[in-house]
């Protein structure tokens, strides 16, 4: 049987400005650590868009990853969960691992590389319980725990995506009625969970703090949104005509950039608050011909395509970009960000055409359903 090739425009597009977010985020974070000027703390927007940035990958990932395991079932009668965690273990693995070992033992030992408070002494503390974490894919806990570890701290939330994409076709493989109900069902019992965390009961619970932890980091409710507006499309639901409009779609983008431009914090549900609104301007990118506004081009494609080496390299380029600037006694600002930007566009270019492809090529072997946007899943 021909292999079915599924594309959702602009998607690519969206992942970019996702890791364009965090990027920005974490420039400014990297300033206030190594101590020359900075906008952190100073501005709220800096502060929330780095969250917010991964919380758009999450509602990403569970849009797409849901949509073609849904089209896999209808196909072929069932869901490869095998076949699908060989796809993950092609896309993901090698760099990870690369990252780690790069964060762990190379970077380290490199003196451009090494932020103050946060030398050897510092990152080896606890080693073995750092490395068992990282290699068993939960750098969520060793962050929330262990505290930070440069240059791999930023991969709790690969962390967080192998952990759902552990469970996540096992529960659509095994759940095939009420799927939007069970939707609302995992997001009502995130939020339950995570309220009763809060709670004076919840400090009996053993190692409550490593639950809380993991919880904290782990918010699948996020990436059940994704899949809700993903199975809502799918089955064709009768309240697409109210999600997918271009009235909807404006107000979405304006409100998000709103709040976010001004820092706005929801209380209790704040992710979740933006997640829903990722959702609708997603939807409303992958399927509404309508609208004016297009990510659907060759510069958004590419760099959606490399977004993963965007986001696990960036933080090695802005440390390499502000020991540049300092070597040539340059001013921060202006050209910090352009030359943070080149420098991890760069890495993330050649990790991806000399390093990541050699895996990649693998994965069709193991896929069904071929995605246009499979760069992304």
């Amino acid at each position: 049987m021909k292999k079915k090739k599924i594309y959702f425009p602009n998607l690519n597009g969206l992942r970019f400005i996702a890791a364009f977010l965090v990027i920005i985020h974490h420039i400014e974070q990297f300033k206030s650590i190594i101590k020359v000027e900075n906008y952190w703390g100073k501005i709220p927007f800096i502060n929330i868009i780095g969250k917010l940035g991964v919380i758009l990958f999450f509602v990403l990932s569970g849009f797409l990853i849901t949509y073609l395991l849904l089209a896999e079932e209808k196909a072929f009668k069932k869901i490869s969960i095998a076949k699908f965690y060989m796809r993950r273990v092609l896309r993901i693995w090698p760099l990870y691992f690369l990252i780690i070992i790069l964060a762990f033992f190379v970077l380290p030992n490199i003196e451009i590389f090494i932020l103050p408070s946060y030398g050897k002494d510092v990152i080896y503390t606890n080693l073995f319980w750092k490395l068992l974490l990282y290699a068993i894919f939960f750098p969520n806990l060793v962050l929330s725990l262990l505290g930070v570890v440069p240059y791999a701290s930023h991969t709790w939330s690969i962390g967080t995506e192998e952990q759902y994409y552990l469970v996540w076709p096992v529960i659509l493989k095994h759940i095939k009625k009420y799927r939007i109900l069970l939707m609302f069902a995992i997001i009502l019992f995130y939020l339950s969970f995570k309220f009763f965390l809060r709670t004076s009961y919840a400090y009996q619970i053993p190692y409550n703090n490593v639950l809380r932890a993991f919880w904290n980091s782990f918010p699948i409710d996020c990436m059940a949104i994704g899949a809700l507006y993903s199975i809502l499309l799918f089955q064709k639901s009768k309240f697409l005509k109210y999600l997918v409009r271009n009235d909807l779609f404006y107000f979405s983008i304006g409100l998000v950039t709103f709040l976010m431009l001004k820092g706005v914090y929801i209380p209790y549900i704040h992710y979740e608050f933006y997640s829903f609104f990722f959702g609708v301007i997603i939807l409303n990118f992958a399927v509404n011909e309508k609208i004016k506004i297009s990510l659907e081009n060759k510069i958004f494609n590419y760099l959606g395509n490399i977004s993963y080496g965007l986001y696990m390299y960036h933080p090695i380029g802005i440390i390499l970009a502000i020991s540049i600037i300092s070597s040539f006694d340059l001013k921060t600002n202006w050209i910090l960000y352009p030359l943070s930007f080149i420098l991890t566009i760069t890495m993330a270019s050649l990790s991806y055409k000399y390093f990541e492809s050699f895996f990649l090529q693998f994965k069709d072997k193991f896929s069904n359903i071929l995605s246009g946007n499979r760069k992304i899943e």
